[in-house]
C-alpha cells in the first residue's frame, strides 16, 4: 500500500516574509512540443538587502531539470522536495535553467497544457512552477521577454503577454515569435498560446487619441460566435476609462478561448485566456443568461488589467484585494449598461441571490473563512464566493460610506499610490479612506476592516416600537455573528443599513430623525451600525408604519424582523425599493415553505389564498418589468430553504418545494396563459434586458403551464411547448421550452431531448446544457441517479473536460439536492467514487466537487451518518491530493 506523505503544512498569513531574492528580468525561450517541451529560462536576480541573507529556493512541480548555470558557469545545487536550492551565490547574477515538461499529459490543466492540439497556460495561483523553476509568488514582479518556437503548420499562431516585437521562419518548417511585456508582472500573470486559431479584430481609439488593437482568438469554426465578446470588450474599455479614468495601457489586448479550463477565465496581462463558455455566443447556441455572463466575465477580466495586474496582491491571503474589487467593478459595469432602473434592480437581485444561496452557506460551514483568510493548505481551495462575492459586498459598503464620487476619488488615489506594486487589503481600504477624510469610512476604518478578518454572516435583528401618543417610531437593532472554525468570538461589524418607512396603505413616508431636526426631510436613510445594540427614532409618524429595512441589500447580513403577512404584502405591492419588494415576496414564500416542512402535514402544499392573490397581482401588474416579475414569481430554492432550517430532511424539503410549484402553477393557470401570450413574441432576437426579461417570464409561464398540465392531464400546453421548442428562433426560447417539458416530467420531454441532441451534437457548449438539464431535473421516485449513471456512459461525455464533468456530476451533486440526498445513500456513494476518480485526474475540480457535502452536519438521519461515512471514505484514500484532502478533512472536523 502506498503511504500518504506527511500531512500537508498550512501556510499562515502571520508568517509572511518578504522574498530573499528579487528577479529583475526573465528571458524565456520555449521549443513547443506536446510530448516534450523545452524551456530555457534566463533570469537576472539580486539579493533583497532588506532581509537576512539566505539560500535561493525556487519552486518547481513535475519538471525535468537538465541544466543550472550561474553567470554562465555550472553551479552546485540540491533538491529539497520540489524546490531547487542554491546555497552560495553573489549578490547579483544571471541564472540559467533548462527544463523539460510534458504538456500532453498535464490533465491538471495547471501550468502548460494541450487542449485540442493547442498549447495553453494557466499559472494562477501556483502553475508557473510547472513550467520552470521560479520564485512563484505574487510579490516577485519582473520584466518578461518570451520567444516561442514551434512547427509552423501545426502551430501557426504564437502568442504571449505584451507586444509582438519580432517573428519569422526557422529551418525544418518551424517559426518563432518574440513578445515583450512593457509592464512588470508576477509569474501568475504569465501566459502563452500556440495553435491553429483565427481572430476577430477591432481597432479602437482611446480618449487620448491612441489606437489599440483588440483580438478575440478562437477555433476556425467558432468565429461567428465572437461578436458579442468583442462588443463586451469594447464596452469594458470605454466604461473603465469613463467611470474610473483607467485607460487601456497596451498596444493590443487579446482574448483566447479554450474548451478545457478549470476556471471561467484568467486575466494574464494583455492575453486573457477564457473558458469558451464565456466567449462563444450566437442566438442559435447561447441563451440570454449566456450573453449576460459573457458581458460580465469579459468585463471582469479586462478590469483586472488595473485591479490585479497593474496593482497585484502581496500574498495569496490578499486575493480579495483583486477579486472582490474586480467583482464589484464588473457588477457596477453590468448595472451601468442597463438602460433603466428596473434592469439595474434585477441585476442587483440576481447578484444577491448568488450570495445568499452560495456564500451564506459557505460562511456557516466547515470551509468558512474571512474575506482575507488566515491560513490555507491549498490556495486553489480559496477561490471562493467569500473571496469574490462577499469581497465585492465589502467594497460596495465602502462606496456606500464614502459615496459614488468619493469612491472614484479613492480608486484614483489607490492606483496613484500603488501602481506597479504588490499590496494588501489594508492598503486598499486605507486609500479609499484617505481620499475621503471626512467620511464615515475614515472615522470607522479599524472597525470596518473586521469585514476582512472575521468570518461568518452577521445577523441583524430589528424590532419596531410605535408610540402613538408621542407620534414616534423606534427601530431597535441588535447585531451578532455565530462562531466559525477558529473564531469563537466576533466583535461588532460596521453595518450600513439603508431603510425607509411606508404607511399601512403603502405610501412612502418622509423621515424626520429624532435628534436631527435640522436635517432635510428624506425618504430613505442609511443608519451605520457599529455597536451590538443601537436604535433610531423617527418623529411625526401618525400611525404605525411598515419598515423597509436593508434596502438594496446594503450589507451582506441576515435580517431578522418579525414582519406580519400584512406588512409583507404592503411591501410587495408598494415598496419603492425593488430589492425589498422582491424580498417581501421571498419572505412570504419562505414562511409558507417552512410552515409546511416543520408542520409535517400530509399535504405538503402550503400556499394560501393571500399569497396566491399577491402573486397574481404581481404577474398582472402593468407597471412592473417582466424580468422583475419572473424573479418574484420564482420560489426560493431548495438549498436556500434548507439553510433556514436547523435540521434538514432533504426529501421533505423537496416534496414541499415541488408541491408549492405545482400549486402555484395550477392556481394561476389562467394568469400564466395570459403572461405567456403577452411575452412570448419578442421580435428579432436581441439580448437586451427588456427582451431578455420578456423571454424569462414567458419561459417561466411555459414551465408552470406544463406543470399544471401534469396534474390535470391536459395535452394542449405540452403540445404547444413542444411546438415552441421546434419553431424557436433562438436558444433562449428553445431551451425554455425544453426545460418546461423536462422539469414537469412530461412524456414529450424524451422526444425533445433526442431532437435537441441531434441538432446540436457538434456544439460542445450546447451539449453541456443538454447534460446539465437532465442531471438537474426534479427527482421523481429516485429516477435521476440511474439517468446520471447512463449519461456518464454517453459517448459525448468526458471526465477530463471540466465543463462536461461539471455539466453532469456537479449538476447532480451540487445543484439537485432532492435527487442527490437519497435515503439509500446511493447518491453519496456515487459522489465519493467521482471525487476519488476526479482527484487522480484534476485535483482542483475534485476539490470543488468535494464541497457538495460541506453542510452534511445539518442533515437529519439517515442522511447525516451516510454522508459522513462517504466523506470519511474519501479522506481515507492514501494518495489523495492536498486540494481534496483539505476540503474533506475540514468537513469531518466541522
Amino acid at each position: 500500500m502506498q503511504l500518504r506523505d506527511a500531512q500537508p503544512v498550512a501556510v499562515r498569513r502571520e508568517d509572511y516574509a518578504a522574498p530573499a531574492w528579487w528577479i529583475d528580468t526573465v528571458d524565456l525561450t520555449f521549443d513547443l512540443d506536446p510530448a516534450k517541451t523545452r524551456v530555457l529560462n534566463r533570469m537576472r536576480m539580486r539579493r533583497n538587502m532588506d532581509v537576512p541573507a539566505q539560500a535561493l529556493r525556487l519552486d518547481g512541480d513535475e519538471l525535468n531539470l537538465a541544466r543550472v548555470l550561474v553567470d554562465g558557469q555550472g553551479a552546485s545545487f540540491r533538491m529539497e522536495g520540489d524546490q531547487l536550492v542554491i546555497d552560495t551565490l553573489p549578490d547579483a547574477f544571471e541564472l540559467e535553467l533548462f527544463t523539460t515538461c510534458c504538456p500532453s499529459k498535464n490533465t491538471k490543466l495547471m501550468g502548460l497544457f494541450v487542449s485540442e492540439d493547442t498549447f495553453f497556460t494557466q499559472c494562477e495561483a501556483e502553475g508557473f512552477r510547472r513550467i520552470t523553476y521560479f520564485l512563484d509568488r505574487p510579490d516577485v514582479m519582473a520584466s518578461y521577454q518570451v520567444t516561442l518556437r514551434a512547427n509552423k503548420s501545426l502551430y501557426p499562431v504564437l502568442l504571449s503577454n505584451g507586444n509582438l516585437v519580432d517573428q519569422g521562419d526557422l529551418p525544418e518548417g518551424r517559426h518563432f515569435a518574440k513578445w515583450v511585456d512593457p509592464f512588470k508582472k508576477p509569474s501568475y500573470l504569465f501566459a502563452l498560446v500556440a495553435g491553429k486559431l483565427v481572430a476577430r479584430e477591432q481597432r479602437i481609439k482611446a480618449r487620448n487619441g491612441k489606437e489599440h488593437l483588440l483580438q478575440v482568438y478562437v477555433r476556425a469554426g467558432d468565429l461567428d460566435k465572437t461578436e458579442h465578446a468583442m462588443n463586451s470588450l469594447i464596452h469594458s474599455v470605454t466604461w473603465d476609462e469613463a467611470r474610473f479614468g483607467l485607460p487601456l495601457d497596451l498596444d493590443r489586448f487579446m482574448i483566447v478561448a479554450t474548451s478545457d479550463f478549470n476556471a471561467g477565465a484568467m486575466e494574464n496581462k494583455g492575453l486573457n485566456i477564457f473558458n469558451t463558455k464565456y466567449v462563444l455566443a450566437n442566438q442559435a447556441t447561447a441563451t440570454d443568461a449566456d450573453y449576460s455572463n459573457i458581458e460580465s466575465v469579459v468585463g471582469h477580466e479586462y478590469f483586472h488589467n488595473w485591479s490585479g495586474d497593474r496593482v497585484t496582491c502581496r500574498d495569496w491571503f490578499q486575493l480579495s484585494l483583486k477579486e472582490g474589487l474586480t467583482v464589484f467593478r464588473d457588477q457596477e459595469f453590468s448595472q451601468d449598461l442597463c438602460a433603466d432602473a428596473s434592469a439595474r434592480a434585477v441585476k442587483r437581485i440576481e447578484d444577491v441571490r448568488v450570495l445568499r444561496t452560495a456564500q451564506f452557506p459557505e460562511d456557516a460551514g466547515p470551509m468558512a473563512h474571512p474575506v482575507r483568510p488566515d491560513s490555507y493548505i491549498e490556495i486553489s481551495n480559496f477561490y471562493t464566493v467569500t473571496i469574490y462575492e462577499k469581497g465585492a459586498e465589502v467594497v460596495r459598503m465602502m462606496q456606500t460610506l464614502v459615496g459614488r464620487k468619493g469612491f472614484e476619488k479613492g480608486i484614483t488615489l489607490y492606483f496613484e499610490r500603488h501602481d506597479g506594486d504588490a499590496v494588501t487589503c489594508d492598503d486598499f481600504a486605507q486609500a479609499i479612506a484617505d481620499a475621503n477624510p471626512e467620511s464615515e469610512l475614515a472615522a470607522l476604518l479599524p472597525q470596518f476592516k473586521r469585514w476582512y478578518s472575521q468570518a461568518g454572516t452577521p445577523r441583524v435583528t430589528a424590532r419596531g416600537l410605535y408610540d402613538a401618543a408621542a407620534r414616534t417610531y423606534t427601530l431597535d437593532f441588535t447585531q451578532s455573528c455565530a462562531p466559525t472554525p477558529g473564531q469563537a468570538h466576533k466583535e461588532p461589524f460596521v453595518i450600513p443599513v439603508t431603510l425607509g418607512l411606508l404607511s399601512q396603505d403603502g405610501r412612502e413616508l418622509p423621515l424626520h430623525l429624532q435628534g436631527d431636526e435640522d436635517a432635510a426631510t428624506v425618504q430613505s436613510h442609511t443608519l451605520v451600525l457599529t455597536q451590538q445594540h443601537e436604535s433610531i427614532t423617527f418623529n411625526s409618524i401618525d400611525s404605525e408604519p411598515v419598515p423597509s429595512i436593508l434596502r438594496g441589500f446594503s450589507a451582506p447580513v441576515v435580517l431578522d424582523f418579525e414582519y406580519t403577512d400584512a406588512q409583507l404584502l404592503t411591501l410587495l405591492a408598494n415598496d419603492p425599493d425593488p430589492f425589498n419588494r422582491w424580498e417581501a415576496g421571498q419572505r412570504l414564500a419562505m414562511r409558507r415553505a417552512l410552515g409546511a416542512i416543520i408542520g409535517q402535514a400530509a399535504d405538503a402544499a402550503g400556499l394560501d389564498d393571500a399569497y396566491i392573490q399577491a402573486m397574481r397581482g404581481v404577474l398582472r401588474d402593468p407597471k412592473l418589468d417582466s424580468a422583475f416579475k419572473e424573479l418574484v414569481l420564482t420560489l426560493p430554492s431548495e438549498t436556500y430553504i434548507s439553510e433556514q432550517l436547523e435540521v434538514v430532511d432533504p426529501q421533505r424539503v423537496h416534496a414541499v418545494h415541488e408541491a408549492m410549484r405545482a400549486q402555484l402553477a395550477t392556481a394561476l393557470l389562467s394568469d400564466w396563459e395570459w403572461a405567456y401570450e403577452q411575452n412570448h413574441d419578442t421580435g428579432a432576437y436581441h439580448p437586451d434586458p427588456l427582451s431578455a426579461g420578456r423571454r424569462a417570464l414567458s419561459g417561466l409561464a411555459l414551465d408552470n403551464l406544463c406543470l399544471a398540465a401534469r396534474a390535470s392531464g391536459d395535452t394542449v400546453w405540452p403540445g404547444k411547448t413542444l411546438q415552441r421548442f421546434k419553431d424557436a428562433g433562438n436558444m433562449t426560447d428553445r431551451f425554455n421550452a425544453l426545460y418546461a417539458l423536462v422539469s414537469s416530467g412530461h412524456a414529450l420531454a424524451q422526444q425533445a431531448l433526442a431532437r435537441f441532441h441531434a441538432i446540436f451534437k457538434n456544439e460542445a457548449l450546447v451539449l453541456d446544457k443538454w447534460f446539465s438539464l437532465q442531471a438537474g431535473a426534479p427527482d421523481r421516485g429516485g429516477d435521476v441517479l440511474p439517468l446520471v449513471k447512463q449519461l456518464m456512459k454517453h459517448p459525448d461525455f468526458s471526465l477530463k473536460n471540466p465543463n462536461r464533468a461539471r455539466s453532469v456530476i456537479f449538476s447532480y451533486c451540487s445543484a439537485n439536492p432532492g435527487a442527490f440526498h437519497r435515503t439509500d445513500a446511493a447518491g453519496y456513494v456515487w459522489w465519493s467514487d467521482r471525487v476519488i476518480e476526479l482527484d487522480a485526474i484534476n485535483p482542483q475540480v475534485a476539490a470543488r466537487l468535494a464541497r457538495s457535502l460541506d453542510r452534511w452536519s445539518k442533515l437529519a438521519e439517515p442522511y447525516r451518518s451516510a454522508a459522513r461515512e462517504a466523506i470519511a471514505r474519501v479522506a481515507a484514500r492514501p494518495d489523495l491530493s492536498k486540494d481534496t484532502q483539505e476540503v474533506v478533512s475540514r468537513a469531518l472536523a466541522g
